[in-house]
């Protein structure tokens, strides 16, 4: 496979266009396109047959049943691939015969018009039913073959421009919502030739492939971790060199129990210090990883002295404690927390991981606590009864804590390596849709 960049800007003053079209590029509504691409509607591609662009099927809840013919709906259709669900929803063949309904094929690409986001799109998959439909707000696309590459399409359909063209055309005062014939008129750009159209959608394909392996590798993970946390963390698997029966110890013999507060946001004097305050934001920010370094808000130190705010020294623990319960970061740097926080400040005999992890397990514990409640918070008085089982030793603690710690560091590396993979992958989109990059 030959791959050639063409280094071509796509906007600017007239001598870059005319350098562009030097280069053998030509102008569109999209952009500059090479010369042998071009601009195809959506129906153009299905061609003049109905089966190739049309909508799925109205089904009200009265014929939904619990087997027979599967329903995809707008929820399985996701950006660029199928989402099978767990809960799944059928018509019978009689309901099936009486609606005139469709059958979805293996194979078909799928497009959604309905948000969010509206023009999502997928390929149905081998499914585990022998037959299937689709719901109404799910348009049914065909491309004649030999004209274009329906993974092709479905790459393009991953793509900004894609959204922002949906988006512009669609309408609707409670959903947002594109009808079929806008749809239909969408115009993409195109390689005029099979072959290339192939090799792109193969790489952006392999890119698909890399990233869906990384995503279950780190699943498969997540689980182990998980599995490994309930083993080591209750005392059921004990590690070698370790055999002393675990005590019950209340949270407040473990640590120095602290909440927090906000500073009055009326007074400018009191924010954008150098003192990190955090909100259950910044705990959401770190997406499961332990350590907290930053947070996207700053107060003075006026500001920590007028409220009822603490500082809460390096090295301790931040848990929320207020609707979102039991979600917690080790702190890597001093920080005062809003109110919506429980902070741990561990006593010398208790490793800082270990409490960590331990917390960690314990969010259907504090749950319940709050139970008859409105509003789910948990009190500082119900954290320091709470009863835990520990290892009676810093050693066995700390031997544990290193092996999830450890876990984790794996984890962090993984989805590392994802981020930069999905990076990769708009990058690549960016110049292999576009033909900046040309591949045969």
């Amino acid at each position: 496979m030959e791959v050639r960049e063409v280094s071509v800007s796509y906007v600017g003053s007239n001598q870059l266009h005319k350098d562009a079209v030097a280069f053998g590029y030509k102008q569109t509504e999209v952009g500059m396109i090479p010369e042998d691409w071009e601009l195809i509607s959506l129906l153009s591609l299905a061609g003049s047959s109905k089966d190739r662009f049309d909508d799925g099927d109205w089904i009200e809840a009265e014929f939904l049943t619990s087997s027979g013919i599967r329903l995809i709906q707008t929820g399985n259709l996701g950006i660029g691939r199928f989402i099978d669900k767990d809960k799944k929803k059928y018509i019978s063949e009689a309901s099936f015969e009486r609606l005139r309904c469709k059958d979805v094929l293996e194979g078909d690409l799928l497009v959604c018009r309905l948000a969010e986001p509206a023009g999502r799109a997928c390929i149905v998959p081998e499914l585990d039913d022998t037959r299937a439909i689709t719901a109404v707000d799910v348009t049914i696309f065909r491309p004649i073959p030999n004209i274009s590459d329906k993974r092709f399409l479905l790459q393009y359909f991953c793509t900004n421009q894609w959204f922002f063209a949906v988006s512009e055309r669609c309408g609707g005062s409670t959903r947002s919502r594109i009808a079929r014939g806008a749809l239909g008129q969408i115009e993409v750009p195109i390689p005029r030739s099979l072959v290339e159209q192939e090799a792109i959608a193969d790489a952006l394909s392999d890119a698909d492939a890399l990233i869906e392996s990384l995503e279950q590798l780190i699943a498969k993970k997540r689980q182990i971790k998980q599995g490994t946390m309930q083993a080591l963390l209750t005392g059921k698997q004990r590690l070698p060199g370790f055999s002393e029966d675990w005590v019950v110890r209340s949270l407040s013999d473990l640590a120095s129990i602290r909440s927090g507060g906000t500073p009055s946001t009326t007074q400018a004097q009191f924010w954008d210090g150098d003192i990190l305050w955090c909100t259950p934001t910044d705990i959401t920010a770190l997406n499961g990883r332990k350590h907290l370094s930053d947070t996207a808000r700053k107060i003075t130190r006026q500001g920590l002295q007028s409220s009822s705010a603490e500082l809460i020294e390096a090295n301790s623990i931040v848990m929320t404690s207020r609707a979102t319960i039991g979600e917690c970061a080790i702190n890597v740097l001093p920080v005062a927390t809003n109110q919506g926080f429980k902070n741990f400040i561990p006593v010398d005999d208790v490793d800082v991981d270990f409490l960590y992890y331990q917390l960690l397990t314990q969010k259907e514990g504090f749950i319940r606590l709050c139970a008859g409640s409105t509003f789910l918070e948990i009190g500082k008085a119900q954290l320091a009864s709470y009863e835990v089982l520990m290892p009676p030793t810093t050693e066995e603690q700390t031997a544990i804590a290193t092996i999830l710690s450890d876990m984790d560091t794996e984890l962090v590396e993984l989805e590392t390596r994802l981020a930069k993979t999905r990076q990769l992958k708009q990058g690549m989109m960016q110049e292999l849709l576009t033909g900046r990059i040309r591949l045969v």
